[in-house]
Order: structure tokens, then C-alpha cells, then sequence
């Protein structure tokens, strides 16, 4: 679930500099328009990919993979 979110993340980010720095929404030129039912699954998918990687703020970030020299 991660990962598809991190790379859901992605996309909406470049989508969004693809915005500011061209004034080009790829996603809504690609799917139809902003309006358009594909484009607003993929929105809300962005943002709900967004609220879920909020959770990686706040995980622990120890390296289970690690060897303790304890």
C-alpha cells in the first residue's frame, strides 16, 4: 500500500508542477478534462494517496534489516 501510494503521490506532484510551470493538467488532457469521470477517480485517488502517506510521517524509522551491537 505504500508504494502505491508514494508513486500515486508522485504522479499528482508532477501533474502539479506540470501545472505551474506549463499550465498543462496532463492528467485532465489525457482522461478528458477535469470534469471528466476517469480524471476525478484519479484525482481523488491522488489526495487519498496523499492522506495516506501522512502515516509515514509518523512511523517508527528503525531498520528492522539491521544488526544490533548491543
Amino acid at each position: 500500500m505504500d508504494i502505491i501510494s508514494l508513486v500515486l503521490v508522485i504522479i499528482g506532484a508532477l501533474n502539479w508542477g506540470s501545472i505551474g510551470l506549463f499550465g498543462v493538467d496532463v492528467v485532465a488532457t489525457i482522461f478528458g478534462g477535469q470534469l471528466a469521470l476517469v480524471s476525478r477517480i484519479i484525482f481523488g485517488l491522488v489526495g487519498l494517496a496523499g492522506i495516506w502517506c501522512i502515516t509515514l510521517l509518523f512511523r517508527d524509522r528503525g531498520n528492522k534489516d539491521t544488526i544490533s551491537h548491543t
